[in-house]
């Protein structure tokens, strides 16, 4: 038995006049990435100061105004990437950067020796406060703690005065969901208070879930708590960094942002330390996808993808949100069905609205396509088949006619797993489109009786065929070319056949398109049913096609 004894709960807060369950998210954040640091340090090959220009420069493109270029005392590489930027003018004035120091002086003199000729800079400051590490990595008690993060604004505060460039004080008590929380709002009233912020100059307080430690409710009571209690809230923006040790980063995320959050930090795909920080571009999504502006450019997650992967040489998972290969797929038969349903839906009724079953969102617009929407497996049904062929090929099967078209890719999948569109069309063809033998339509003409008062059908046909490779031919006339064709076929060969159904529809818009007709037919001796499919530009042989390809399915003639 696995031994859960020796792990004990984390303590929860007792919250009940908690208000942010009533609540809903209204509008974006503040976005922060620390993809340049926090995701950067997480890395098995940490990017080359070229990569990580790349990677700034593309932050920028999505629209993000902070972003976390490094922890510039912490080595040289983070220093000559913060002073290529400065120097290739790189940083746009509308842009703060954010750079990561301990609270030691020679640290944050390193910082501002990094950060010369920056207009705007958040300077984030930090110490660990949680109540495991005061006693076994530092050994300090509760007072000397709070003079440690007193002192680092202090530093910060002496050495700004030779600072040409606007500076935010960002300051967090790192692993605050380990510290208890009235301990936490101290050290950070203790920093407020020193700092001195105004509702014009406000600083940041960033309450980081540095190890994900409980639920993610928990999380949002102590935000909503903390931002309640905090002095000169006013002049305080309230910051979040969720990490992700429990899988629920983007939840935590998202609830702290209903207890009052107003700013995120976060990485692009939630890389980080562990199990990654939380993913910026999942809530992005997230809020779109319920009718949100998120305030950042995500039209096209593919070239998010291609960059990220590149830079960090992490791939994205497959089942990844929003950008995993498979996560705008379906397997499954009946939420093939519900998908081709839903997008047959929207078109017929004009809708403006995107409501699909199984997807949240429209794919094409995160630059998604609608070619993967179906994959076809040994678990896949009728629907996914169907809508393969509509979406991709363009012939509208009869209802009726697709499971009898699904058994034939279910017997191919089971055989080789999943199965592609061009396979699909390539069976298709060969049941359907390609049965030509034993009985081959040749030729046909078809004259009109109606002015005929004696006859009592209005059709006679001239139909050349081969049977077995030998060319034959037989006349006959009906109430229409299939009518007729049937009839005589009925004569001519001895067969006993009934037409159940038939459709037809272009398969492409403009004068030289092709038509696909169906025929559902009925051996009457057996009753044995199949569909035959005939292609032409001529309708008319379209249908006979049909005919023969369904006498052909049947077996009828030896």
């Amino acid at each position: 038995m696995i031994n859960f004894k020796r792990y004990m709960r984390n303590p929860v807060m007792d919250y009940p006049e908690r208000e942010w369950p009533n609540k809903q998210i209204e509008k974006a954040p503040v976005w922060c990435s620390v993809d340049l640091r926090d995701g950067n340090q997480a890395l098995i090959d940490p990017m080359q100061v070229d990569e990580k220009i790349e990677f700034f420069q593309y932050l920028l493109k999505l629209g993000f105004k902070e972003i976390e270029i490094g922890f510039p005392s912490a080595s040289q590489i983070e220093y000559d990437f913060l002073r290529q930027l400065v120097d290739r003018k790189l940083i746009p004035d509308d842009c703060k950067v954010q750079v990561l120091t301990q609270c030691r002086e020679e640290l944050v003199a390193r910082t501002f020796e990094s950060i010369k000729g920056i207009k705007n800079v958040i300077m984030h400051i930090y110490n660990s406060t949680s109540t495991l590490q005061r006693d076994v990595v530092f050994n300090k008690s509760k007072e000397e703690i709070i003079d440690i993060a007193i002192a680092g604004t202090r530093m910060v505060k002496e050495h700004m005065k030779g600072f040409d460039g606007n500076i935010i004080l960002e300051y967090s008590p790192e692993s605050f969901t380990g510290t208890e929380v009235d301990y936490a709002l101290d050290v950070c009233n203790a920093v407020i208070r020193e700092w001195g912020p105004t509702k014009e100059n406000p600083m940041i307080i960033n309450l980081p879930s540095t190890v994900e430690m409980t639920t993610p409710n928990v999380y949002a009571d102590r935000i909503e708590w903390m931002g309640k209690h905090l002095e000169n809230r006013e002049a305080v923006i309230l910051s979040i960094h969720p990490h992700n040790d429990r899988g629920t980063a983007v939840a935590s995320a998202e609830l702290a942002l209903l207890a009052g959050a107003d700013r995120v930090e976060g990485t692009l795909f939630g890389n980080g330390e562990r199990t990654g920080n939380v993913d910026i571009l999942n809530i992005a999504y997230n809020m779109f996808s319920q009718g949100i502006d998120p305030e950042l450019n995500i039209e096209n997650i593919n070239e998010s993808i291609e960059i990220y992967e590149r830079c960090c040489k992490i791939p994205i998972h497959p089942r990844h949100p929003y950008a995993g290969k498979l996560v705008f797929t379906a397997f499954s038969g009946s939420h093939q069905d519900a998908i081709n349903k839903g997008v047959h839906a929207m078109k017929e009724r004009g809708s403006k609205i995107w409501q699909v079953p199984y997807l949240t969102i429209d794919p094409s617009d995160i630059g998604r396509e609608y070619e993967p929407i179906v994959r076809i497996n040994s678990q896949s049904g009728k629907g996914g088949v169907a809508f393969i062929m509509d979406t991709y090929f363009g012939f509208k099967l009869p209802k009726a006619m697709h499971k009898e078209f699904a058994n034939v890719i279910q017997i191919m999948s089971e055989k080789q797993g999943e199965i592609s569109p061009d396979q699909i069309m390539e069976a298709f063809s060969k049941e359907y489109l390609e049965r030509k033998e034993p009985l081959h339509f040749r030729k046909l003409r078809v004259d009109d009786l109606s002015d005929e008062v004696e006859s009592n059908f209005d059709t006679k046909i001239n139909l050349i065929y081969t049977l077995n490779g030998k060319e034959d031919s037989l006349e006959a006339v009906g109430n229409g070319p299939i009518d007729a064709v049937k009839r005589g076929l009925i004569e001519k060969l001895g067969l006993d056949i009934k037409i159940l159904d038939y459709s037809e529809h272009a398969l492409q818009s403009g004068s030289n398109s092709q038509a696909a007709a169906y025929i559902h037919l009925l051996d009457a001796e057996t009753g044995s049913v199949t569909y035959g499919v005939g292609v032409s530009s001529n309708i008319t042989r379209a249908s006979v096609r049909a005919i023969f390809s369904a006498i052909n399915r049947l077996g009828l003639i030896k």
